[in-house]
C-alpha cells in the first residue's frame, strides 16, 4: 500500500504544528521521521491516524484522496498506530484488549473471544512474539506489552504501521528484540513510520529518513548519512554530538545512601534496600528504563516522600526526615524530570524563576519586599552566562522553548555553592544544541567538585556523561559498573539481572569464531 500526504497543514489557534508538509512512504520500505521533541512529528501522525483533521492538505491510499473522521476509519482504510503510551486495559487480557472495539458475541450474547486467541497465536507464531493470549497485560513486561499493540494493528489487517517514539520505554535488548520485528513486517510487505529522535536507531533501521524541523520537511536523508549531518538538519547549525570530558577526579565520597526503602501510601515496596555513594568530583548515571524506582530516589532524597526508611547523608548530615527547604539548604541543587511542572512556575518571568530557591536571600530579598533591581541584574548575567534564548529576562517562562526553559532551571540550580548536585532526565524534551551546552555545564560542575547524579533513561546520555552507573530494576540496585560498561552488559541489568549475573551471561555468548566471548 502506498500513502502520501500532501500539503498536510495543521494549526491549533495561531500555532501551526504542520506546515504543507509532503510524505511519500513506499509499499514495504520503513521510512523514519526525524525531528527533536516538539518538531511536529506526532502531531503529523495523529492527523493521519484520523486523531486530527487537517487544517488543508490531503491524504492519498495507493493514489486515491481519502478523509479519517476518526482512527476506525483510517484502521479501516489499512492504517494502524502503535503510541508512546500504549492504548491497553491493563486488568484486560491480551484477547481482551486485542479485541476491544470490534467484540463478537455468541449465544445470548456472551463474548466470544476465541477466535481472537486464534489470531493472536497465528501472529506470534509468525512473528516469534511469544504472546500468551489469556495473560493479563498488567502483568507482562513493557516490551511485550508494545507487542501486543502491534498484534492489535495487524489483526486489523495494517498495511501501514505508524510507530511513535517506540523505543522510549524499552531496554536496549528489547529495542534490538523491536528492530528485528520491524524488519519481519516489512519482509511481509507492511510499511511502517517510524517516528524517533534518537539518530542511532534511526540509521539502523531506516529505508530512508525525512527530517522535521518546527513543523516544516527541511530534507531527507539515507541511513548513510552521519549523525553529524542528520543532527545539523534537526537543529539547523552545526553542532557536536561528542562530549570533551576529562577522566574525573574522584575525592572524599560525602554522599551517602545507605538501605534506603520508599513505600507508597498503599504499603507497595517501591525503592527496596538500595544503598551507594558519590564521591566529589564524579558523575553517578542511575539508568534504568523508566517507572523503576528512579523518581523515588531522587524525591526520597529531595524530602518529598513520607514513608521513608533508611539513611541519606550529606557531608555527614543526615537528610531523612528534614523538610524539602532543609535540603536545599543543607547545598542540593535538584533539576526534576518534569521541569514544567516542578521546575517553574510558566507565568512567572524568567527573571522570578531564577530565584524561586533563592529569593529569600538577602541579596534579592529587603525585609518582605523584593529587590528587584537585584534580581533583574541576577537575571541579565544568567541568561547570558546560560545562553538563554529570549527577547527579554521579563518574559514568561513558559514562552520559551523546551531547551531554553531547562537551562533557566539548571541556571538556578548552580547560581548557589552545592555540596551535591542530582539532574533528573536533564535533556529530556531539549533540543540537540541545547544538549551540548547542558552536558558541558554537568560535567564543569563535577570538575569543581561537587558530587553529581544524573537520573536517565537515555543510554547515549548515561554513557556519555557517567564515571560510575548505577542500575535500577524494580527498585532494586542492580549493581554499579563502570561508565564505559558495554550496552550489552546495562541492557540485561535494566531487565533484571545483577552486574555480576549479567556478566556471566555475556561470557557465555558465543562470539563469530564459536567461542565463549
Amino acid at each position: 500500500m502506498k500513502l502520501e500526504l500532501k500539503g498536510i497543514t495543521k494549526s491549533f489557534g495561531s500555532l501551526v504544528a504542520n506546515d504543507h508538509i509532503d510524505l511519500v512512504v513506499e509499499p514495504g520500505e520503513i521510512h523514519s521521521l526525524l525531528g527533536e521533541n516538539g518538531a511536529g512529528k506526532s502531531t503529523l501522525m495523529n492527523v493521519l491516524y484520523g486523531l486530527y483533521e487537517p487544517t488543508s492538505g490531503e491524504i492519498l491510499v495507493d493514489g486515491k484522496p481519502v478523509r479519517f473522521a476518526g482512527p476506525g476509519d483510517a484502521m479501516a482504510a489499512g492504517i494502524g498506530m502503535v503510541h508512546q503510551h500504549f492504548m491497553l486495559v491493563p486488568v484486560f487480557t491480551v484477547a481482551e484488549n486485542v479485541a476491544l472495539g470490534r467484540e463478537s458475541t455468541g449465544f445470548a450474547g456472551i463474548l466470544d473471544l476465541e477466535q481472537t486467541r486464534t489470531k493472536i497465536r497465528e501472529i506470534s507464531a509468525e512473528y516469534g512474539f511469544n504472546v500468551d493470549p489469556d495473560a493479563v497485560v498488567e502483568d507482562l513486561p513493557v516490551g511485550v506489552q508494545q507487542r501486543v499493540e502491534i498484534i492489535k494493528a495487524l489483526v486489523r489487517d495494517a498495511h501501514v504501521l505508524i510507530l511513535d517514539e517506540p523505543t522510549a520505554v524499552l531496554t536496549p535488548q528489547e529495542t534490538d528484540e523491536l528492530m528485528n520485528i520491524m524488519r519481519q513486517l516489512k519482509a511481509g510487505g507492511t510499511s511502517i513510520v517510524f517516528i524517533s529522535h534518537k539518530l542511532r536507531e534511526v540509521k539502523a533501521i531506516s529505508d530512508r529518513i525525512t527530517v522535521i524541523r518546527r513543523g516544516k520537511v527541511v530534507g531527507s536523508a539515507e541511513p548513510s548519512a552521519s549523525t553529524t549531518d542528520l543532527a545539523s538538519m534537526m537543529v539547523g547549525r552545526s553542532v557536536s554530538l561528542s562530549l570533551d570530558k576529562a577522566p574525573a577526579q574522584p575525592g572524599a565520597e560525602i554522599f551517602r545512601v545507605r538501605n534506603l526503602t520508599v513505600m507508597s501510601d498503599v504499603g507497595t515496596r517501591l525503592l527496596d534496600d538500595v544503598s551507594f555513594s558519590v564521591a566529589t568530583g564524579e558523575i553517578l548515571a542511575v539508568a534504568g528504563v523508566q517507572g523503576n524506582g528512579q523518581t523515588e530516589l531522587t524525591e526520597a532524597v529531595l524530602g518529598l516522600h513520607k514513608h521513608v526508611r533508611g539513611s541519606v547523608t550529606l557531608d555527614g548530615h543526615e537528610l531523612v526526615g528534614r523538610s524539602v527547604r532543609q535540603v536545599l539548604d543543607a547545598g542540593v541543587g535538584f533539576v526534576p524530570e518534569d521541569r514544567t511542572a516542578d521546575g517553574l512556575v510558566g507565568s512567572f518571568s524568567i527573571a522570578e524563576n531564577l530565584v524561586l530557591d533563592l529569593y529569600g536571600k538577602k541579596e534579592f530579598s529587603r525585609g518582605s519586599m523584593m529587590n528587584r533591581s537585584a534580581i533583574a541584574e541576577h537575571a541579565a548575567r544568567k541568561v547570558e552566562e546560560f545562553d538563554v534564548r529570549t527577547p527579554s529576562a521579563r518574559a514568561a517562562a513558559d514562552t520559551l522553548s523546551g531547551g531554553n526553559q531547562q537551562k533557566v532551571v539548571l541556571a538556578r540550580e548552580l547560581s548557589r555553592p552545592l555540596k551535591l548536585f542530582i539532574a533528573s532526565q536533564p535533556t529530556r524534551g531539549v533540543d540537540v544544541g541545547s544538549i551540548e551546552f547542558l552536558h558541558k555545564r554537568i560535567v564543569a560542575e563535577r570538575d569543581k567538585g561537587t558530587p553529581v547524579i544524573i537520573v536517565s533513561t537515555e543510554l547515549d546520555e548515561v554513557l556519555e556523561l557517567a564515571d560510575r552507573i548505577a542500575v535500577l530494576y524494580a527498585g532494586r540496585l542492580m549493581g554499579i559498573v563502570p561508565g564505559k560498561s558495554s550496552r550489552d552488559l546495562l541492557g540485561l541489568m535494566m531487565a533484571g539481572l545483577t552486574a555480576e549475573e549479567a556478566t556471566v551471561q555475556l561470557s557465555t555468548i558465543p562470539t563469530s569464531e564459536g567461542e565463549p566471548s
